[in-house]
C-alpha cells in the first residue's frame, strides 16, 4: 500500500477537475415513453448550455432528437418546464431564443407551430388529439402589468405559425396557471390558478369547467385550495372524479374529488410530503397506474416510493436504493423514474416489476474511484432555537493525511428556493471539494420543503433570519463535533442561497468567507426589478409594501455592508432576469465603499444558473482560488483569482 502524504486540508491534489465537473454537469429530466422509446430533456454544457430532447431507443446507445443549435427550453414564469412532448412520433418543443412552438419529424428540419414576434412563451406543453395543450405568456411590454396567461389550444398543422387567431384560449381567470389536464372524454379541464402575492407552495386552487364546443371553458368551479392551501397535480380517475394535491393537513397528500361537488375524500393519509415547490411546469410527484393503483414519491428528508391502493387506503413501500426518485411513466408494468442517491448518480431510470433497475441516461458521466468520492451522513443538529437537517460530506482522499491535530475547512452549502430541498447525493461538484481536503454541509434550513408545511413556514417573514440562524447552527454544530475547524468556515450559495450567504457575513462572525453566486444583496430594488412570477414573493418572506418597507431595509445585506469584516467572492450571469447583476454591482460599490477584501466574476451570455462549460469552470476554479487565499492555503494547479482590496473611504 502507498504511503499517504500528509498535507494540509485544501492543498490534496485530486483526480476532479473543474473541467471533469462542467463536463458532467449536464442534467437530465422530463423523460416520458414515446411507444417503446423514452425519450428525455439534457442540458449540454459544451454546446453553451443548449437543452436538448434525446432518446434511446431499447438497447441503443442516446441520440440527439433535436440537433444544434436548437434549444429546447420555455422561459414561462422564467423557470420554464415542460419544453417538449411527443405528437404521433414527432418532437414538439418550445425553442429558447424565439419562445416558438415548433414541430419536427425526426431527422427533418423544426416547423413553426406559432407565430413570430407577437410576445409569446409558451411551457408546461402536452398533446391533446390534434393540438398542442400549453400555458402560454404574452408580454405586451416590459413590466409585471405588461403580461397575461391563459391556457391555449395550438394546432399541430402548423395554421397557427401566420394566423394567431388560429390559437384558441380555453381558460384563463388568474394571473399564474399550471398543470392543465382534460378529462378521459375530453368534457372537462382541471387546472391549478393562483395569484399574487402567493407563490404556488403558499395557496392555490384546483379548478375544473366543463369544455364548450368551441373548446373553450367558459365557467369554472373551484374544488380544493385557497390563499394558504396549497393544491397541486390535478389527474382524472375517470370522467366524473380527480385526484390532487393538499396541505390542508400540513402535508402535500392525495385527495380523490368529484368533478361537479369537489369534496374532498383524502387517500392513504402520511405524515409525510407528496408533493413538492411547484418551480417548474413539469412539476410531477405521482403517477396513475393501469390498474388503477398509484406510484407517488413519499419525502421527510428523504424519498421513499409508495404503491398506493385508493380502495384500501394503503401506501406499501416499493423498496429501491434510492434517496430520492419521481416517477414519470409507465410501460407495461415498468415504472420510468429519475432517481438517485449517495451512491449513484442522479439519473433517468427503468424500475421494473421483479426489481430490477436498468440506466437509461444518467448524470456524471464516467466516475473516478470511489475512494475519491465523499460519503453522506443525514445528520440532524439542535440549535438554540430550533433542530436543523442537514447532509455533511467529510473530506476523503485515499492519497492524503492531514498533519495530526488539524480539522478541516467547511463550505455551508446553502440551496436556493428559498423553498428547495437538499438529499443526499453522489456529486461531482461536492467530490471536488472533499478531494482537496474542504468538506461541504448542504442544510435544509427552516423554510425547506420536504419536511411538512410548519417547517416550511418558519421562513415566513423570517428570511435573513430563520435561514441565517439554521445555517450558523448547523456549522457550529459540527465544530463543536470535532468535525470541522470552527475557525475556517465558508459560505456558499445561489439565488436565495445568496442572500443567506451575504445575510450571514454581514450578521455574524461564524464565517471566514463567502461565495455569492447570482444572490439577493437589497430589496426594495430587487421588488421592482425581479420578474414577474417573484415580483411578490417577498410579501411572503419579508411582508408587504409598503407596511415592510422599514424590514426591506433594514435586513438587507447591502444596508449592513459596515458590519461586514469578511472577504466575499460574487459570482454574476449578465443576462440574469430573476437576480439582475445590478444587485452584485450595488454590493460591490458597498464593499468599495467599506473597505473590504472581495473578488467578482461577471459572465456573458448567463442567465440565472451558469450553463455553459467554459462558465462552470472559471467559477469554481475562481472559487477554490478564493478561499486558498483567504483562507492560507495554496490549492494546486488553478489560476489565481484577483482579490480586490480597496483602501476603507
Amino acid at each position: 500500500m502507498t504511503e499517504r502524504i500528509i498535507a494540509p486540508y485544501g492543498e490534496w491534489e485530486s483526480p476532479i477537475g473543474a473541467a471533469d465537473v462542467a463536463r458532467v454537469s449536464g442534467s437530465v429530466g422530463e423523460p416520458a415513453f414515446v411507444g417503446d422509446e423514452v425519450w428525455w430533456l439534457e442540458l449540454v454544457p459544451e454546446e453553451g448550455g443548449r437543452a436538448s430532447v434525446r432518446r434511446r431507443a431499447p438497447g441503443g446507445e442516446p441520440e440527439d432528437l433535436l440537433p444544434a443549435p436548437w434549444n429546447a427550453r420555455s422561459r414561462v414564469h422564467e423557470y420554464g418546464g415542460g419544453a417538449w412532448a411527443a405528437a404521433d412520433g414527432d418532437l414538439v418543443f418550445v425553442e429558447f431564443t424565439d419562445q416558438r412552438l415548433y414541430r419536427l419529424t425526426p431527422g427533418g428540419e423544426p416547423t413553426p407551430l406559432t407565430p413570430a414576434d407577437r410576445g409569446f412563451r409558451f411551457g408546461g406543453i402536452s398533446v391533446h388529439g390534434d393540438a398542442v395543450l400549453a400555458i402560454r405568456e404574452t408580454h405586451t411590454g416590459d413590466g409585471p402589468s405588461d403580461l397575461t396567461r391563459d391556457v391555449v389550444l395550438v394546432p399541430l398543422d402548423g395554421s397557427a405559425a401566420t394566423d394567431a387567431s388560429a390559437i384558441t384560449s380555453v381558460v384563463a381567470g388568474s394571473h399564474f396557471l399550471a398543470q392543465p389536464a382534460y378529462s378521459p372524454d375530453g368534457s372537462k379541464l382541471a387546472w391549478i390558478a393562483w395569484d399574487h402575492p402567493n407563490m404556488p407552495w403558499d395557496g392555490t386552487q384546483l379548478r375544473v369547467g366543463d369544455v364548450g364546443p368551441d373548446g373553450r371553458v367558459a365557467q369554472w368551479r373551484t374544488l380544493l385550495g385557497g390563499r394558504d392551501e396549497s393544491v397541486l397535480q390535478p389527474e382524472w380517475r375517470d370522467d366524473a372524479t380527480l385526484y390532487a394535491l393538499s396541505d390542508r393537513t400540513g402535508w402535500w397528500n392525495l385527495y380523490r374529488l368529484d368533478a361537479e361537488d369537489g369534496a374532498p375524500f383524502p387517500v392513504a393519509p402520511l405524515e409525510e410530503d407528496l408533493g413538492g415547490a411547484l418551480w417548474r411546469l413539469d412539476g410531477r410527484w405521482y403517477e396513475v397506474l393501469p390498474d388503477g393503483a398509484i406510484a407517488a414519491t413519499a419525502t421527510r428528508g428523504v424519498d421513499r416510493l409508495v404503491r398506493i391502493d385508493p380502495e384500501l387506503g394503503t401506501a406499501t413501500q416499493i423498496d429501491t436504493p434510492f434517496d430520492q426518485i419521481r416517477v414519470r411513466g409507465e410501460h407495461d408494468g415498468t415504472l420510468l423514474v429519475v432517481s438517485g442517491s449517495a451512491v449513484a448518480p442522479s439519473g433517468i431510470r427503468l424500475l421494473h416489476p421483479d426489481g430490477r433497475v436498468n440506466d437509461v441516461r444518467l448524470e456524471g458521466g464516467e466516475l473516478p474511484d470511489a475512494a475519491h468520492l465523499p460519503d453522506a451522513e443525514v445528520i440532524t443538529f439542535h440549535g438554540p432555537e430550533r433542530e436543523v437537517h442537514a447532509v455533511v460530506y467529510r473530506p476523503k482522499n485515499p492519497r492524503y493525511l492531514a498533519p495530526e491535530g488539524e480539522l478541516p475547512p467547511f463550505i455551508a452549502l446553502v440551496h436556493g428556493g428559498p423553498t428547495g430541498h437538499s438529499y443526499p447525493e453522489l456529486n461531482l461538484g461536492t467530490a471536488y471539494w472533499t478531494s482537496r481536503g474542504i468538506g461541504v454541509i448542504d442544510v435544509n434550513y427552516g423554510g425547506s420543503t420536504g419536511y411538512g408545511r410548519e417547517y416550511r413556514d418558519r421562513l415566513r417573514g423570517q428570511w435573513g433570519v430563520v435561514d441565517v440562524e439554521d445555517t450558523i447552527a448547523a456549522v457550529r454544530g459540527l465544530a463543536e463535533a470535532g468535525i470541522a475547524d470552527g475557525g475556517r468556515l465558508l459560505i456558499k450559495g445561489g439565488s436565495a442561497g445568496g442572500w443567506t450567504v451575504l445575510s450571514a457575513l454581514t450578521q455574524s462572525d461564524a464565517f471566514a468567507a463567502g461565495a455569492s453566486y447570482f444572490g439577493v444583496a437589497e430589496l426594495t430594488e430587487f421588488a421592482k426589478e425581479t420578474h414577474d412570477f417573484e415580483s411578490r414573493y417577498l410579501d411572503g418572506l419579508i411582508g408587504p409594501l409598503p407596511e415592510a418597507s422599514d424590514l426591506y431595509e433594514s435586513r438587507a445585506p447591502l444596508t449592513n455592508v459596515d458590519r461586514l469584516a469578511t472577504p466575499v467572492l460574487l459570482l454574476q450571469g449578465l443576462d440574469d432576469p430573476i437576480v439582475p447583476p445590478a444587485q452584485a454591482e450595488r454590493f460591490i460599490a458597498a464593499l468599495e465603499t467599506k473597505g473590504i477584501p472581495y473578488a467578482f466574476r461577471f459572465y456573458g451570455g448567463e442567465s440565472h444558473g451558469f450553463r455553459k462549460a467554459e462558465t462552470q469552470i472559471d467559477a469554481r476554479e475562481s472559487e477554490l482560488s478564493f478561499y486558498g487565499q483567504v483562507l492560507g492555503f495554496a490549492p494546486p494547479g488553478v489560476p489565481v483569482i484577483e482579490l480586490q482590496r480597496p483602501e476603507h473611504r
